[in-house]
C-alpha cells in the first residue's frame, strides 16, 4: 500500500511559478505510474500530467509547454513544475498512483491518492 503526501502549494501571482512535490512511502515506488490531477470548486477532477516508471509523460492540453512532470525513483518523489501560471490554474492538486507500466489518463485507473495541496493564482 503506497502512501502519498503532496506539498508545495500556495498563493502565486499570474505569470509566476510553483513546484509541487509528492512524497511516496510504504511500497516500491518504481512500479507505480504517477499522475497529477486538479479540481477547482464546482468542477470535475481533471488530468494535469502523468508519468510512467520509465519516465514517459503525458499532459493536458491546457498545461502543455507550461508544466513539467518528473520523478525521482531513488527519492520516491514525483514533482510538478508549474510555470507561467494563470488564474484558471487555481485548484486543489492531487497526486495519484497505480501499479502499472502504461500511461493512464483516466482518473479511475488510479487507486491511491494524496490529500491534495491548494494552488491559488491571483493578483
Amino acid at each position: 500500500q503506497i502512501h502519498l503526501v503532496e506539498s508545495g502549494g500556495g498563493l502565486v501571482q499570474p505569470g509566476g511559478s510553483l513546484r509541487l512535490s509528492c512524497a511516496a512511502s510504504g511500497s516500491i515506488f518504481s512500479i507505480y505510474a504517477m499522475g497529477w490531477y486538479r479540481q477547482a470548486p464546482g468542477n470535475q477532477r481533471e488530468l494535469v500530467a502523468t508519468i510512467t516508471s520509465s519516465g514517459s509523460t503525458n499532459y493536458a492540453e491546457s498545461v502543455k509547454g507550461r508544466f513539467t512532470i518528473s520523478r525521482d525513483n531513488a527519492k520516491n518523489t514525483v514533482n510538478l513544475q508549474m510555470n507561467t501560471l494563470k488564474p484558471e490554474d487555481t485548484a486543489a492538486y492531487y497526486c495519484a498512483a497505480y501499479p502499472g507500466m502504461i500511461l493512464a489518463r483516466n482518473q479511475f485507473t488510479y487507486d491511491h491518492w494524496g490529500q491534495g495541496t491548494q494552488v491559488t493564482v491571483s493578483s
